[in-house]
């Protein structure tokens, strides 16, 4: 639960908002990363000493459960010269480290990111005749926060988020979220590391197939030359009836599918429901069973595996000629690496600290035929899988939301994969590595074209390559929710 009230209103956690006109004395209690953050505020907004502030009434290090200790709401004038209309910021705390004394966030150091190195930012039109900000931007950036505070994936700019909801409960065609830097907001050193600030855009379902499609970049760039779509600050219109594509349809063949057949897809994983079956060997043999279902994992994915998982879900676009699956890491980075492909020494196969694992965990097993389970949402995603990532030499992850679980697509020009093409199915655990040569990637995007208009078929729906071995099924969502499967 959360409470409104003005930053300096009294409370038993939130002094006065720190600045120069702060009291001496409130400002020494003042939390470092706290002020910190403040200061960029005061620069930005200097006659709003107090802004509305949304307030966890229990923080999140007694117990409470919302991660974010405030939000603060601003009003910004824009700048109608420039396409840039009157609007809300919102300003998150508690992402970073505000404290300093390991309550909420480890401290390491002065030199790397202040807890997950980020604060979200939002900007909302201001409705013509509104005197106050709306609340629920502070509960949609709460959600955010609970996200990464529970999976510890952090977020960057260009990334997405399936939301598929309005995002202020309406009727709304604003569904989606893109994240790119917030145009005003300057990165802050506090006493506990940097803090760089992450501004939330609403998008339409079909920006967000785009951007998935494509790159959250790209999609980001046509958002700021449609003044009513975003314009230069990326301001969210709730209002907005018309996607840009609508708006302008030249977008889409001119600038996405161009920017598709290019540059392919930066989108390198997704979590979803997915699973998958080891159909080379009866799944009662128990003495070494190679079946991996969905609600029953009897192998658990080893703290390295995890690791290279989400640095897989982290990275987009390459940036080399050959993309390279990150080395497996024992050590948890405090938030997101932002390092570029690794060299070959640093691949899969010369990891010098796989020792410390137990050899069961990993060793490799070469599968000799693969079922493969999605729901709708995972399945339509496949072609992007195939055309947008394989096809240019990259790599894709799905990574299970209902259990312990993770399909990797590789090209043959990924180096540091597991699978190879003399055994191109092969598994750490449950983490399944699937290799694709650019021919029967071919024959998959041929054979899976209905799944770019799920609409028009009915699940579950069945796909097979008997000659590869490999077999793919898309299911009702029911099916990864029961815990018998």
């Amino acid at each position: 639960m959360a409470e409104l009230r003005p930053s300096g209103a009294p409370g038993p956690t939130a002094p006065p908002a720190p600045g120069p006109t702060a009291p001496t004395a409130f400002a020494s209690l003042f939390p470092p990363g706290l002020h910190a953050i403040y200061g960029e505020c005061r620069r930005l907004y200097p006659d709003q000493p107090n802004p509305l502030q949304v307030t966890a009434i229990v923080k999140y290090w007694l117990g409470g459960p919302d991660p974010l200790d405030y939000v603060s709401m601003y009003r910004n004038v824009g700048s109608p010269s420039a396409n840039i209309p009157e609007h809300w910021h919102y300003i998150s705390f508690g992402l970073s480290d505000l404290y300093g004394d390991n309550r909420v966030h480890e401290f390491t150091g002065t030199d790397g990111p202040s807890g997950f190195g980020f604060e979200l930012t939002f900007r909302l039109k201001r409705e013509t005749g509104e005197s106050a900000p709306p609340t629920w931007p502070a509960e949609l950036m709460q959600g955010l926060a609970r996200y990464v505070f529970q999976s510890e994936n952090t977020f960057c700019s260009g990334d997405h988020v399936s939301w598929h909801s309005p995002l202020d409960n309406s009727e709304s065609r604003i569904q989606h979220m893109l994240l790119t830097e917030d145009p005003q907001m300057q990165p802050v050193q506090t006493p506990f590391g940097v803090v760089t600030f992450l501004q939330i855009v609403g998008v339409c379902t079909e920006e967000l197939h785009a951007a998935q499609q494509w790159n959250g970049q790209g999609i980001l760039e046509l958002l700021r030359t449609v003044p009513i779509a975003g314009g230069p600050w990326l301001i969210t219109d709730m209002r907005r009836g018309e996607t840009i594509f609508e708006i302008d349809p030249h977008l889409q063949q001119e600038r996405v599918d161009k920017g598709i057949e290019t540059d392919g897809s930066n989108l390198s994983g997704v979590s979803a429901k997915c699973g998958w079956d080891d159909l080379s060997r009866p799944p009662e043999d128990d003495e070494d069973s190679r079946s991996i279902c969905i609600g029953t994992q009897p192998r658990r994915l080893s703290g390295k595996d995890t690791e290279q998982i989400r640095e897989t879900l982290r990275r987009g676009l390459e940036i080399n000629s050959k993309p390279v699956l990150p080395p497996i890491n024992p050590q948890r980075q405090n938030g997101l690496t932002h390092d570029r492909a690794p060299s070959r020494k640093d691949s899969l196969e010369s990891d010098s600290s796989t020792a410390i694992i137990p050899h069961e965990l990993i060793r490799t097993r070469q599968l000799e035929s693969v079922h493969l389970k999605f729901n709708q949402e995972s399945g339509a995603l496949i072609p992007l899988c195939l055309r947008g990532r394989l096809l240019h030499g990259r790599h894709f992850t799905y990574k299970s939301i209902t259990g312990d679980m993770a399909i990797t697509f590789v090209s043959t020009g990924v180096e540091g994969a597991f699978a190879t093409e003399e055994h191109p199915y092969a598994a750490h655990g449950p983490w399944l590595q699937i290799l694709l040569t650019e021919e029967f990637v071919e024959k998959m995007l041929e054979d899976l074209e209905d799944l770019t208009s799920p609409e028009e078929f009915k699940l579950p729906k069945e796909y097979s390559w008997p000659e590869k071995k490999l077999k793919v099924s898309i299911l009702p969502d029911v099916v990864f929710d029961s815990p018998l499967h």
